[in-house]
């Protein structure tokens, strides 16, 4: 999901929107050493009258090789861009791996049910599951459309029967539901089966 919202994000912020791949840079500073197939030699040639009049840059990718034609202030231009769009790069890293991002990822989707599989985790671990889910229902659930959470359980335990409509009610509600939740409760081993085919049942969760 992160990949996803990145590309999306780069796509209309970063090097796109800029011009800023190696071929559109390639392209604006220069041009290309085209080869032609000659017939009498039987062969492509490269033309050679480019040779030692400009900087030559070839390409690893493909082998092609770029003839330089422009200013120094030209290449600073570049520079400078891109310099900017790694600084984007960066902030957009940072925030997607800051606070519940960091654990959960991005969430995209507008309808989910989260399940709760906490096993045997001793006190402090299960407290430390509590906190983090409390910050992406504040951070994450509370910009989407309905949500809902279970606990996998030998008896499966939903805090509503439905998906809800998010509100900070709801959220608030939630919350107060996952701190009153017992540490320990009897569990089996298709629990945690269980509790997520109980969630894809219904059609209005998107994940």
């Amino acid at each position: 999901q992160s990949l996803v919202s990145s590309s999306k994000w780069l796509q209309h912020y970063g090097l796109k929107r800029n011009k800023l791949s190696l071929s559109q840079i390639l392209s604006q500073v220069g041009f290309q050493h085209k080869k032609d197939y000659v017939t009498t030699l039987g062969k492509p040639v490269a033309s050679r009258y480019a040779d030692g009049l400009f900087p030559q840059y070839k390409r690893a990718q493909d082998g092609s090789v770029y003839n330089l034609t422009a200013k120094k202030e030209l290449i600073l231009h570049f520079v400078d861009c891109l310099i900017g769009a790694i600084e984007l790069y960066q902030q957009r890293m940072e925030w997607l791996t800051s606070e519940s991002r960091q654990i959960f990822g991005v969430i995209q989707e507008q309808c989910i049910v989260i399940v709760l599989d906490f096993g045997t985790a001793a006190p402090t671990e299960f407290d430390l599951c509590r906190d983090a889910l409390s910050m992406v229902l504040v951070e994450q659930v509370i910009q989407i459309s309905r949500f809902n959470l279970f606990r996998a359980a030998q008896n499966l335990m939903k805090w509503q029967q439905k998906c809800t409509p998010v509100s900070e009610h709801t959220v608030k509600s939630a919350l107060t539901w996952l701190w009153k939740l017992d540490h320990m409760t009897a569990v089996s081993h298709a629990s945690s089966a269980e509790a997520l085919l109980e969630a894809m049942g219904d059609e209005a969760v998107s994940s």
